[in-house]
């Protein structure tokens, strides 16, 4: 079998299970009868780019599918002449989450952050981080919840949330309050 059939059943098994395989695993869809031949298959993966290795040796997927090509810009004003190159290919996995160990994604539920562009149903990448700006749009711990909120910063130092839809007051936490993660990205599915 060849190296790219390996890269492919590597990829059907993510697609099947949104989940890496396991060094048995690997072995059964290899066809590997050893852990050290599926160990040297990893090494090349991963110096490929197609799966990282965390520091506890677990697996997370790279570049599976090489990405989708940039074909250019588009104009979201007044017309322009259209033109075809391609000027890059993008991962979308490397583009919204360059540091994979500290993002997560997570679902939106409600409205107040529909003037941000943020709507219910959307999926947002966080990422955690050793500090945050103040008028970044964060998901915090306020009094024992969470909520998604621009962090905003009063004169005398304490910090407070706002929303970004009207019908909702500013948050200004009253026993506790920690920055959890900054959103980086916003994802919606049309």
């Amino acid at each position: 079998m060849s190296y790219e059939a390996y890269k492919e059943k590597l990829v059907a098994f993510y697609t099947k299970h949104r989940r890496m395989p396991g060094y048995k695993e690997l072995m059964a869809l290899t066809g590997f009868r050893s852990k050290n031949a599926v160990f040297k298959l990893i090494g090349r993966l991963v110096e490929d780019g197609v799966v990282r290795k965390d520091a506890r040796g677990r697996l997370s997927p790279g570049f599976l599918d090489g990405g989708v090509r940039l074909l250019g810009l588009i104009e979201a004003g007044f017309p322009s002449p259209a033109e075809e190159e391609t000027l890059d290919v993008l991962s979308f996995d490397e583009y919204l989450t360059p540091n994979k160990e500290a993002s997560y994604i997570l679902k939106v539920k409600g409205d107040s952050m529909i003037n941000a562009g943020i709507r219910e149903g959307d999926m947002v990448i966080v990422e955690r981080r050793s500090s945050y700006k103040t008028g970044a749009i964060v998901v915090a711990m306020v009094d024992g919840e969470y909520t998604m909120k621009y962090l905003r910063q009063e004169k005398n130092g304490d910090y407070y949330l706002e929303a970004a839809n009207d019908k909702y007051p500013d948050i200004h936490p009253t026993e506790s309050f920690k920055v959890e993660a900054v959103v980086t990205g916003v994802v919606r599915k049309y």
